[in-house]
């Protein structure tokens, strides 16, 4: 485990500085929610929380995808890898549990289950070796989504699929607005690169002061100090804090592409629940490409065998639902740094690098020690 980099005063840079002395000149209390795994990857890795006053709380959200991928779908890839498919996909996917094993523990046991970088990778693959039958595990939130709508658009091989569980940021914003206990959030600047500002604006219309921010701890601070200034003057907003990527109607190529290959549906996520309008299923002119429609009737056995199977991990003592609601921190579960690290995860939240497991474990047990 390493220690967090944290800010300590002499080495802030100055507009950090300036910053910083900016957000602890407010002793208005304010609890805020992040969605991104990026973001917690910066506010740890700089002990960012260690230097925020005690009446700043900042807390994360469902932001990593990885993270909020269902069991459901981690048992389908496991079925279909298991039923004869060959199933792709990145890396992190690979070790998240499913109810009873991941993917590459399904890989241990002889599944053919490879890792790759992205989805033209899956479908080189299958271009290749055309005797497979090449299933392509995409995950993720809006922004990798363009990159798989536009594969498919290339008229990929016959022995291709995607097995979709992918993603809408702006609904499980919303329903964490009702859910959860906090006050303003900082929305996420990759999934705004290509959605744009506008998405988060039905938020701030309930209420909640939104900014948008890159990924620099200047962002970070910067994204503190807009959602200060909107709560001490009792408007709500949303608050651009990352121009140089994010416009505010998004990135209007990406999303035509988008909309062309998939439409809305309701979609679960992992520790939170059925979420409506929040996923995004292939279109009826792609239903080929469907890997959940193509082998039916290949993974359905294999899919009862893999639910009937005892989990290997005590899921009970797993509070990664909580954690990615903001209802507990990681250092609260009973696994966390025993039964629970990155070489043996026991829950998807200390898996991915946007884990927020994975980040408090690495860089600080907990989260950074408040300063006032």
């Amino acid at each position: 485990m390493e220690n967090g980099n944290s800010l300590s005063k002499p080495e802030v840079p100055e507009l950090e500085r300036k910053l910083l002395e900016r957000i602890r000149s407010s002793d208005k209390p304010l609890r805020i929610m992040h969605v991104c795994g990026t973001h917690e990857r910066t506010i740890a890795k700089y002990g960012l929380r260690s230097v925020l006053p005690k009446n700043i709380e900042v807390i994360s959200g469902p932001g990593c995808p990885v993270c909020v991928t269902p069991e459901e779908d981690v048992n389908i890839a496991i079925a279909l890898a298991k039923s004869g498919a060959t199933v792709v996909t990145f890396g992190d996917m690979m070790r998240v549990p499913g109810s009873a094993e991941s993917l590459l523990d399904a890989k241990s046991e002889g599944a053919n289950v490879k890792m790759v970088y992205s989805i033209d990778d899956a479908v080189a693959l299958a271009e290749k070796k055309p005797e497979l039958e090449v299933v392509f595990f995409g995950i993720g939130f809006e922004t990798t989504v363009p990159a798989n709508a536009a594969a498919l658009l290339r008229n990929t091989p016959e022995n291709f699929s995607l097995l979709a569980s992918q993603k809408r940021t702006p609904p499980a914003v919303e329903f964490l607005a009702r859910d959860a206990d906090v006050d303003a959030f900082i929305a996420p600047g990759h999934v705004a690169t290509i959605i744009g500002s506008k998405p988060f604006e039905s938020l701030a219309e309930k209420g909640f002061p939104v900014v948008v921010s890159g990924f620099e701890p200047a962002d970070i601070l910067l994204g503190i100090n807009l959602l200060q200034l909107q709560a001490e003057e009792g408007i709500s907003r949303v608050d651009n804090g990352y121009p140089r990527a994010v416009k505010p109607e998004g990135n209007q190529i990406a999303l035509k592409i988008m909309k062309e290959v998939f439409e809305t549906s309701d979609s679960e996520w992992r520790g939170i629940g059925r979420i409506e309008n929040s996923g995004l299923a292939l279109r009826k002119e792609f239903e080929e490409k469907d890997a959940a429609k193509k082998h039916e009737d290949l993974y359905a056995s294999a899919l009862e065998d893999v639910r009937k199977k005892t989990g290997r991990k005590d899921k009970k003592r797993c509070i990664c639902a909580a954690i990615l609601t903001g209802k507990a921190k990681p250092s609260q579960c009973p696994n966390f740094g025993k039964d629970c690290t990155p070489k043996s995860p026991a829950g998807p939240c200390m898996v991915s690098q946007e884990g927020m497991c994975y980040n408090w474990f690495r860089y600080s047990r907990e989260g950074g020690n408040r300063v006032a």
